[in-house]
């Protein structure tokens, strides 16, 4: 025989069965009791909430000959035609693949009939968000005034998509997210009727993975029990097979990040690839502890808000000191962009690598919130003392000391010269405007074999004009170079050939220097 998913195996065949959802349930065998049972429903609700469960016991119990308190009995005829899928008073039709207008048609045609046994014809259509606007119109008449024994069950995750005209025709049941609690209760009865051990804190972890969806619980489970079939099912093998990462993991990164440490993170993200940790669910795992301090922070009863183990807590409590509340919003903030990223990304290691430096440098943002874990820095610095010098305010003086009479540098030697021409662009760059723009498109060179300290700066656009004509340019980019290398250079501007404005022609540079050393060499840019 061939095995069954726990999903299926487990899934509810009365209203006792379905756990998270009492307030439906309560709902609909109240009008199962006293025969006040609706000709249309909606059901919305996320994936895994017990939608379909509830549309084929409602199915049933409006059929069933001897039902037990408004759940159907399971036992008759009925019962069990509808449960073997050979009964023709129960349609299932998937309007993903069934959106058309001539398969609304056909339900149409088929309502005229009575149900050959039952009470009622049920008509239940899954993902009906997926039915194209020609086939809503085509319904919705059937669905205003339909046979006394046709009933239709609507279910869709995406009610937001379906038609009003169609909403108001409804009897709208909303499914919740089912809880942690409600999941991993019912986890441990199936392992117990499964005959498999585990530890609570594994059922707990494999429960709050769901996000709550029972029937993403039952597949997760059923993953972990086959990976380790016969074996104890444990927090850490959870952690395995799912692909996640410890809570101290976790809890290691937050220090450092706080810490600002850019080279432990990646250290730590270095670690977590080794492992084979997936990158989306580290980056979501990451979010959900940065959610649960950030309750710990600002909550007084985080006791009741957070599910987490004593030592989590133990943690979190030590951790509070360390980020305050602004800061753990832009944390968060900075991991739900990456978050809705990754997904689609080829390189997800690299993109977690850049949310972890972004996370550790918050001068590398704008946002207010990056402000704000600016200025604690700079605040934590200050507690330290190391106290961050005012340009506006100087400190004073308490003495006036003589005037330290500065020697000018020497004199730069032909190698410092061609150091200087290799970082050329990192000295232009310390320039700014037009000056730094015609000297980017300028050409630095030298006289090698003299050994002059003389930098010639060749422009080539006409534009440079009042740069070579003038002193300032000059005399800004010899006290710059000087600054920056501590060797004195002689700068001279001139203009290429054939870029001179108006009759201003001069020899280029590459003539002076001929002259200087009075012997035919080739000058290399």
């Amino acid at each position: 025989m061939s095995y069954t998913a726990l999903y299926r195996k487990f899934r509810p065949d009365n209203f006792e069965d379905v756990k998270g959802q009492e307030h439906i349930v309560t709902t609909l065998t109240n009008q199962l009791k006293n025969d006040r049972v609706g000709h249309a429903y909606l059901f919305c609700g996320t994936r895994g909430t017990g939608k379909t469960s509830v549309a084929k016991i409602l199915a049933r119990a409006v059929n069933c000959l001897e039902p037990v308190d408004g759940s159907p009995c399971n036992q008759c005829e009925i019962c069990r035609e509808i449960l073997s899928g050979t009964s023709m008073n129960v349609i299932e039709i998937d309007a993903a693949s069934n959106n058309g207008v001539d398969n609304i048609r056909e339900i149409r045609e088929e309502v005229a009939y009575r149900p050959a046994k039952g009470n009622y014809k049920v008509y239940i259509i899954d993902e009906v968000h997926m039915l194209s606007a020609g086939a809503f119109n085509a319904l919705l008449k059937t669905l205003e005034e339909p046979p006394s024994y046709v009933i239709f069950i609507l279910a869709t995750t995406e009610a937001h998509k379906i038609p009003v005209t169609i909403l108001s025709r409804c009897q709208r049941y909303d499914f919740h997210r089912i809880s942690i609690d409600t999941i991993a209760s019912r986890l441990s009865h199936l392992l117990d009727t499964e005959h498999v051990d585990a530890q609570e804190k594994a059922v707990r972890y494999i429960a709050r993975a769901a996000d709550g969806s029972m029937r993403d619980a039952l597949s997760l489970l059923d993953r972990c029990i086959a990976f380790y079939l016969g074996e104890t099912l444990t927090y850490d093998k959870v952690l395995d097979v799912l692909g996640a990462v410890d809570i101290d993991i976790f809890s290691r990164l937050l220090r450092k990040t706080a810490e600002g440490d850019v080279t432990e993170c990646i250290k730590i993200l270095e670690e977590m690839v080794r492992q084979g940790k997936e990158m989306g669910q580290f980056v979501n795992d990451f979010i959900w502890y940065m959610r649960n301090l950030l309750l710990v922070v600002t909550s007084g009863q985080k006791e009741e808000m957070i599910d987490v183990s004593a030592h989590t807590m133990e943690l979190m409590e030590e951790e509070k000191s360390l980020v305050d509340a602004e800061t753990l919003m832009r944390y968060i903030r900075v991991l739900s962009e990456t978050s809705n990223r990754i997904r689609y990304e080829t390189q997800k290691r690299v993109l977690v690598e850049i949310t972890l430096i972004k996370l550790c440098r918050p001068a590398m943002e704008t946002n207010l919130d990056s402000v704000l874990d600016r200025i604690r820095v700079l605040e934590k610095k200050m507690e330290t003392g190391v106290m961050p010098m005012s340009v506006s305010q100087p400190v004073p003086k308490l003495q006036e000391a003589p005037a330290e009479q500065k020697t000018p540098p020497p004199k730069a030697a032909p190698e410092d010269l061609q150091k200087i021409m290799e970082s050329w662009k990192a000295i232009v760059g310390e320039t700014s405007g037009r000056f730094k723009e015609m000297l980017l498109r300028s050409i630095p060179k030298y006289n090698g074999q003299t050994g002059d300290s003389i930098l010639y700066v060749e422009f080539q656009d006409f534009l440079a004009q009042p740069y070579v004509e003038g002193k300032e340019g000059k005399e800004r980019l010899e006290a710059l170079i000087a600054d920056k290398t501590g060797k004195s250079v002689q700068v001279e501007m001139l203009m290429a050939k054939g870029n001179h404005q108006g009759d201003l022609a001069e020899l280029s540079v590459d003539d002076i220097i001929k002259e200087n050393i009075h012997i035919n060499v080739e000058i290399e840019d």
